[in-house]
């Protein structure tokens, strides 16, 4: 789309994403006058959009809310990029159903040109890994709530079901929650936990908020400032975001391999090329036992630099690996 109705489009997009932007911005960003800035805010404004104007050098335009305002328009990548986040949705595990039906509704308004564009992008997004339950998109709405309002999160935990029942409520904790975090299809909450003064993760899908919730609080620093490496570190069993890896078991071996044939499947390793036929490994684990098997699962011959602990694993794994094969 191009021209006036165009520029438009455009116009109303910047003026979505945020909420004020100075006249001569705009213009820039739209390569034309403030003048024709001028009159393409008094068109968007004949259209029903509440755009309101401030006078003096520091003057500009913000997009008012109103429970009047017109539907909503999306230029081309906006109509993908929701297209597509629609889609992944499902796969991280809540309000599927929702999402296919908001994509359903989005598409009905979309002129055909987006229309088309919007039904090339077609994902297929893996159900949630590790047998873990879709969260209850009120149990999110309730979390993320109290995060923004640094509100106390009174919640039980349910205990994972055995044997088809339903699993029990483990006593109600007390919790300063601070980010919710999705990784590896399921989602969880970082928080304070007030009973155990110390870091805690929750899955969601596990958590009962209990109403009405507590007192505000002030938030607490994330160790490293990054709640996303925070709880990549904890998940390596490390305290530690800015450490060297984070596992608790770390060990380096030189792979007879080109580093090209074994890139994908290193995970969170750090692999450097030697030559053309070998390439060095520093990976982490759990275990040694545990790092000595995702070692052996590369199914290439490998040379253990270090530490001693490693070549023990191996030695072992060798041993039960006998034993299994009938030797």
């Amino acid at each position: 789309m191009s021209g006036t109705p165009g520029r438009l489009l455009q116009l109303l997009s910047l003026l979505q994403a945020r909420r004020d932007w100075p006249g001569d911005a705009l213009a820039e960003r739209l390569e034309v006058s403030p003048r024709t800035v001028r009159r393409d805010v008094d068109r968007l404004r004949d259209l029903g959009y509440p755009v309101r104007a401030s006078r003096g050098p520091a003057g500009g335009y913000r997009l008012d809310a109103g429970a009047e305002l017109p539907p909503l328009l999306f230029d081309d990548d906006q109509a993908v990029a929701l297209a597509l986040a629609l889609q992944l949705a499902a796969g991280q595990g809540v309000a599927a159903e929702a999402a296919e039906r908001a994509l359903a509704t989005v598409r009905q308004v979309l002129p055909a040109r987006l229309r088309t564009r919007v039904d090339a992008v077609r994902v297929t997004p893996l159900p949630t890994t590790g047998g873990g339950a879709p969260v209850d998109p009120a149990v999110l709405l309730a979390v993320t709530a109290a995060v923004r309002a640094r509100e106390v999160l009174r919640c039980d935990l349910l205990v994972a079901a055995r044997d088809g029942d339903d699993g029990d409520l483990r006593p109600p904790r007390r919790v300063e929650p601070h980010h919710v975090l999705a990784r590896g299809g399921r989602w969880y909450l970082l928080a304070w936990d007030l009973d155990r003064d110390d870091w805690r993760t929750f899955r969601l899908d596990r958590l009962r908020p209990r109403t009405p919730t507590g007192p505000r609080f002030v938030p607490r620093p994330v160790p490293g400032g990054d709640p996303a490496a925070f709880v990549a570190a904890l998940f390596r069993g490390s305290r530690d975001p800015g450490g060297a890896g984070g596992w608790p078991c770390r060990g380096e071996v030189v792979l007879a391999a080109p580093a090209s044939a074994v890139a994908p499947y290193v995970g969170d390793g750090t692999l450097e090329p030697l030559d053309d036929d070998r390439c060095r490994l520093v990976a982490g684990s759990w275990s040694w036992a545990g790092l000595a098997a995702s070692l052996a699962r590369l199914d290439v011959d490998l040379e253990v630099v270090g530490p001693p602990e490693l070549r023990e694993a191996f030695a072992h794994l060798a041993r039960r690996a006998g034993a299994a094969a009938g030797r």
